[in-house]
């Protein structure tokens, strides 16, 4: 198990952008696929965006393929999502979840994949 705690939550208006972090503890970290999940109020959480142990692999929902950029720095043990031109329904809790995974290339997509999860930040999209 390893603990991830994210950060860079926030208010902003549409078509501005957000960088949110998730920081790692621990010395195993590149075992680990990350991924970042949200939940929209009385909603589902649902997956947003993955990336391989050594971060040469991505996916995206369709939903922020082309806004959202996942990139991760295993020396600082942590993980990054670029948002650009934010919409209101980008409106969620944000978490990280780590995935424990054997492949170097392996892309999780489902939550039961994920066995590590930060408490979530909030990002609030509105004018």
């Amino acid at each position: 198990q390893v603990q991830l705690v994210e950060s860079g939550g926030g208010l902003v208006l549409p078509g501005g952008s957000l960088r949110l972090s998730c920081a790692a503890s621990g010395r195993t970290f590149s075992n680990y696929a990350m991924g970042w999940f949200r939940q929209a109020p009385g909603k589902e959480r649902v997956f947003v965006a993955a990336i391989s142990r050594r971060g040469g692999s991505t996916y995206y929902a369709d939903s922020v393929n082309g806004r959202f950029t996942m990139s991760r720095d295993n020396a600082k043990n942590t993980v990054y999502l670029q948002m650009n031109n934010l919409k209101p329904e980008d409106t969620a809790v944000y978490y990280c979840a780590a995935a424990n995974v054997l492949g170097y290339y392996d892309i999780p997509r489902l939550h039961s994949e994920y066995t590590s999860w930060g408490q979530g930040t909030q990002v609030t999209v509105s004018s």
